[in-house]
């Protein structure tokens, strides 16, 4: 399958959003103080990513206003995904008004739980979307874990990087945390799924036809070579890149707090990157069942 690279940006941007935004809920609920001045500017990042990633999903449409005529079906992916997003955007707006309105500027305990939920369920909801028996490569709920383990690197990394940004005097211990269980459990998702698409080749019905009926003037796909090919992105971007070059950078940051601006920037960068090279091979895995050889 061709690579749909405004799909690939907006399904990393909504994990990144989500992720964000939990972890400063997170860090809200568990009445961390010295998280406070970092609200806002996350809370504007998280808003910034979501808004841009929405936008994104368009240009996957020659025709984006014809996305309104899906919007009347509710089993449809791209509505579930609007539900989600609405109310993730309302959730926020109520939490910066809660945040607002008190004295000392802290975020609302009750609102920050309800936003970690609605956070996790915007995050699987959309990976939920591309799961379908016809795609072998995309039809397994290791997709769902690997789409939440990238927002739970990219939330609190981007959190500890942020905080320790806008306050140098912060205590970083609890999102350092976040940070480092986040990315191991990027890491765990990340291997986990890297091995369903290595292993996927005998998820497919060959069809004996010297060319494909549909596409007769093009090459024929070589599955083994196809899966092959996609070693690279999976074990050395999406896995080393992207999930235990972050978690490394959590761990030695939570060891040294003055660390984190630049090992946070580090880990951000890589886990955008493995995030990006996983959906790469995602994409060119997405084969339809039927294989003519």
């Amino acid at each position: 399958m061709e690579l749909q690279w405004p799909l690939i940006i907006f399904t990393t941007l909504i994990a990144w959003s989500a992720g964000l935004f939990a972890s400063q809920c997170l860090v809200a609920a568990a009445g961390k103080g010295e998280g406070t001045k970092a609200q806002m500017p996350a809370w504007i990042v998280a808003a910034v990513l979501l808004a841009v990633g929405g936008i994104a999903v368009f240009f996957h449409l020659e025709h984006w206003e014809r996305i309104f005529n899906g919007f009347g079906h509710l089993t449809s992916g791209i509505t579930q995904e609007l539900i989600c997003i609405v109310v993730l955007a309302i959730v926020a707006i109520v939490y910066l008004v809660l945040m607002m309105r008190d004295a000392d500027k802290k975020p609302n305990k009750a609102v920050a739980w309800i936003g970690v939920v609605v956070s996790v369920i915007l995050v699987l909801v959309t990976a939920h979307s591309y799961t379908m028996a016809a795609r072998p490569a995309w039809d397994s709920v290791l997709w769902l874990l690997y789409m939440l383990g990238n927002a739970c690197v990219l939330g609190p990394c981007t959190m500890a990087l942020i905080m320790a940004a806008v306050d140098k005097d912060a205590d970083l211990g609890f999102v350092g945390m976040l940070a480092v269980i986040g990315s191991a459990v990027a890491t765990v998702t990340a291997v986990a799924y890297g091995a369903i698409l290595q292993a996927v080749e005998g998820s497919f019905t060959s069809v004996g036809y010297y060319f494909d009926p549909t596409h007769p003037t093009a090459g024929m796909a070589d599955l083994s070579a196809t899966v092959a090919d996609q070693a690279m992105l999976v074990w050395l971007g999406a896995v080393v890149v992207g999930a235990v070059a972050p978690l490394l950078c959590a761990i030695f940051a939570k060891k040294q707090p003055k660390m984190w601006v630049t090992l946070g920037i580090v880990a951000v960068i890589c886990a955008v990157i493995g995030a990006i090279c996983m959906r790469i091979a995602f994409y060119n895995l997405g084969i339809s069942v039927f294989m003519f050889y």
